[in-house]
C-alpha cells in the first residue's frame, strides 16, 4: 500500500510539473508575442500605410487567444495520460484545436476588415490627397459589410464538416424549408435588395441631405444598413426607413446641387417708373460683378409686370456655393445692395395703396361710423 501511494504521488508530481511547465511556457510565449507586436506597431506608426496598422491591431487579441487556447489544449492533452476521461481523448483535442483555429482566424479577419474600414474612411473624410480613391464612405461601408459577411459564412462552411455536419444534407433541408422561409421573410428580402440597390445606384450617401415630395421624409442620412436607413431630421429626430421604401418613391438629394438659386420679385412705386430702366441695368451689373455669383449660370434681371400697387422687376441668379449658411449670407448681401441702388436713384419700394375717386370719397364720408 505504501508503495502504491508513492507511485501515485510520483505520477501526480510529474503531472503537476508538466502542467506548470506548459502554463509557464504558454504565458512566456504570449508575453514575447505581445511585446513583438507592440514594437512592430511603433515602427509601422511612422508609415502612412493604413493596412499594416490595421493588421497588427487586428492580430493582437486573436493571437493572444490562440496562444492561450493552444496552451490549454496542450495541458489537457498531457492530462490524458494521467486522467481516464473520454473528454481528454486525442480526437476531441484535435477537434477543439481545429475549431479554435477557424474561429480565431475568422475573428482576426473580421477585426482586420473593420479596422481597415475605419482607417480608410478617416483618410477619405480628412481629404488626404495621398489616399484619394474612387471609394466614397457609403461604398466603403457596403464593401466592408460584404467582406465580413463572406468571412463569417466561409467560417461556418468550414466548421460544419469539422463538426460532422454534412453540407449536402443541410442544403437539401434548406431547399425544402427555403420556400417557407422565403414567404415569411418577403419584407426582409425586399429591404435587403433595396439596400443593395442603394449601394449600387448611389442615389444618396452618408451625410447627404435628402427629402421626398411623396412622403414626409427630410433630413441627413446617418447610416445605411441592409434593412434600414437612418435619417436624422432637422429637429434631430431619427427616422428609421425600410430600404424597400426607396424603391417606390421619388427622392431629392439637395446635397448634390451644383448651385443655389436666388429668385426674388421686387416692386417699386409707380411714381418711379422713369427710373426703372436704370435700376434694372445697375442691379444686373452688380450681380455680374459680385464675386459670389456664378455668372456662367442663368442670370436674369428684368422688368416683368404692372402690379396693382407696384412696378415689378425680378432677379434670377445662382450662387457659387451650395452651403446653406453661406448662401443666406450672400443673398442678404445682394438684397442690401439692391436697396442701395434703388435709394441711390431717388426711388423707393412700393407698398399696397389705393386711390379713391370723387364718388368713393363721398360714399366713404357718408358711411355710418
Amino acid at each position: 500500500m505504501q508503495e502504491y501511494f508513492s507511485v501515485e504521488a510520483l505520477r501526480e508530481l510529474d503531472w503537476g510539473a508538466e502542467l506548470f511547465l506548459i502554463i509557464t511556457l504558454t504565458l512566456l510565449i504570449r508575453f514575447i508575442a505581445m511585446r513583438a507586436l507592440i514594437v512592430l506597431a511603433r515602427h509601422f506608426e511612422k508609415t502612412t500605410n493604413v493596412w499594416d496598422d490595421a493588421l497588427l491591431e487586428a492580430a493582437k487579441r486573436p493571437l493572444s487567444s490562440l496562444i492561450l487556447v493552444l496552451g490549454v489544449l496542450t495541458a489537457i492533452g498531457v492530462s490524458d495520460g494521467y486522467i481516464d476521461n473520454s473528454l481528454f481523448s486525442a480526437e476531441n483535442i484535435t477537434l477543439a484545436r481545429q475549431v479554435a483555429l477557424v474561429v480565431l482566424m475568422a475573428w482576426f479577419l473580421v477585426r482586420f476588415i473593420s479596422l481597415a474600414e475605419e482607417r480608410i474612411r478617416r483618410k477619405i473624410l480628412s481629404g488626404d490627397n495621398a489616399t484619394q480613391t474612387s471609394l466614397d464612405p457609403t461604398t466603403l461601408i457596403a464593401l466592408a459589410k460584404l467582406l465580413r459577411l463572406s468571412v463569417v459564412i466561409s467560417a461556418i462552411l468550414v466548421l460544419l464538416p469539422t463538426l460532422g455536419i454534412q453540407i449536402t444534407a443541410l442544403l437539401a433541408f434548406g431547399g425544402v424549408g427555403g420556400i417557407a422561409v422565403g414567404f415569411a421573410a418577403q419584407d426582409l428580402l425586399a429591404n435587403f435588395f433595396g439596400g443593395l440597390m442603394i449601394y449600387l445606384d448611389r442615389p444618396f450617401a452618408i451625410g447627404d441631405w435628402i427629402r421626398s415630395p411623396d412622403r414626409e421624409i427630410e433630413g441627413t442620412v446617418e447610416t445605411i444598413g441592409w434593412r434600414l436607413t437612418v435619417v436624422r431630421t432637422f429637429d434631430k429626430r431619427p427616422l428609421y426607413i425600410p430600404n424597400s421604401v426607396f424603391n417606390k418613391l421619388a427622392l431629392e438629394n439637395p446635397s448634390r446641387m451644383t448651385n443655389r438659386r436666388i429668385k426674388e420679385t421686387i416692386g417699386i412705386r409707380y411714381s418711379d417708373a422713369a427710373k426703372m430702366g436704370v435700376i434694372v441695368e445697375e442691379v444686373k451689373a452688380m450681380l455680374h460683378s459680385h464675386e459670389a455669383i456664378d455668372t456662367s449660370q442663368t442670370l436674369i434681371v428684368n422688368f416683368v409686370s404692372y402690379s396693382s400697387s407696384s412696378l415689378d422687376f425680378f432677379i434670377y441668379t445662382f450662387t457659387k456655393t451650395t452651403n446653406w449658411i453661406e448662401f443666406h449670407e450672400i443673398k442678404q448681401d445682394v438684397m442690401l445692395k439692391i436697396i442701395e441702388i434703388v435709394h441711390k436713384h431717388g426711388a423707393d419700394f412700393a407698398f399696397p395703396t389705393r386711390t379713391l375717386d370723387g364718388l368713393e370719397k363721398i360714399q366713404l364720408m357718408q358711411a355710418p361710423r
